[in-house]
């Protein structure tokens, strides 16, 4: 199971992160609580294993800056996080995740099938009205499996420790995400970092059990 935490901000919880089992370290350029600078994300990500991929999110960012801050960061895959267009995406050549919002009634903002022709990636978050992610709250789950069929989902949205063994059961995604839910106060929570990947790999593990 793909497993990234989001929202990185220093190079101690980064190292926290890689050594519970994540493969992905999330860097915030947008508006946000969790917002960094490029000139503090390039001095964690200099720090990291070179196995690790290092993601970038934006949302409605201009094509140059993203450009700019991809290169300076060296950051391995994109994550757009807002209105992006398919013309938009097709500028980079790094790996692109898109986000999608699920509405309760299964409407998706953006409609993925405009996606589907070039990206492989689709990362699900709830969607709010007048936001743009990072909501802490969830959507249906079940509404993920239309969105397999453009390409591999990326499950995210409210998820915590506490719920992501059943999110795993009932959405059965290629991988997850998680900012919000492994904070205390606003804080990366290392006894939630662990919990929560614990429980992802719990959830494998029965899963190949029951196999």
């Amino acid at each position: 199971m793909w497993i990234k935490i989001c929202g990185i901000k220093d190079i101690n919880t980064a190292h926290i992160v890689i050594d519970a089992g994540a493969k992905a370290l999330g860097f915030v350029f947008a508006p946000s609580l969790r917002r960094i600078i490029p000139e503090e994300a390039r001095k964690i990500i200099q720090n990291l294993p070179k196995d690790i991929l290092r993601v970038g999110v934006f949302v409605n960012a201009p094509i140059s800056l993203v450009k700019e801050i991809t290169e300076y960061c060296n950051l391995t895959t994109l994550q757009f996080h807002g209105q992006e267009s398919t013309d938009y995406c097709r500028q980079f050549k790094k790996p692109i995740i898109k986000a999608i919002k699920v509405a309760k009634n299964g409407q998706f903002f953006p409609d993925p099938v405009r996606y589907k022709e070039f990206i492989k990636m689709f990362l699900t978050d709830t969607y709010q009205p007048g936001t743009e992610g990072g909501t802490g709250k969830i959507f249906p789950w079940e509404k993920v499996e239309i969105i397999k069929g453009y390409g591999l989902v990326i499950l995210a949205g409210g998820l915590d420790p506490n719920n992501i063994f059943q999110a795993l059961t009932v959405a059965r995604p290629w991988g997850v995400d998680v900012s919000s839910g492994v904070e205390t106060k606003g804080r990366k929570d290392s006894k939630k970092i662990r919990k929560f990947i614990q429980e992802v790999w719990r959830w494998e593990n029965e899963q190949n059990i029951t196999r």
